[in-house]
């Protein structure tokens, strides 16, 4: 997963994220602008990537390791999957 950032702005557009699934070596190219926020996101890939290949088995990115953990905790909550956290059930939370 990366973006090209800093494009002429064009149907409102500035930015293109790049999933590429290295199973089927199919890469996607899903048009968003700059100012994007992790919800956004997950939104643009369930709609773009999840429909099309389901769950991510792990997610490569030159972005800090918060970025993947928000986006993840985004997707989880559009896709209504509950996450534990090592070991902690989600009712003993």
């Amino acid at each position: 997963m990366d973006f090209i950032i800093k494009l002429p702005v064009s149907k409102g557009y500035n930015s293109i994220l790049v999933v590429y699934d290295r199973f089927s070596k199919i890469s996607h190219f899903v048009a968003m602008t700059e100012k994007i926020m992790a919800e956004g996101l997950a939104r643009l890939f369930k709609n773009n990537v999840w429909k099309l290949h389901g769950l991510l088995e792990s997610v490569i990115s030159d972005k800090r390791p918060q970025f993947v953990t928000e986006l993840t905790r985004e997707l989880n909550k559009m896709l209504g999957i509950e996450t534990a956290i090592y070991g902690i059930s989600p009712i003993d939370r």
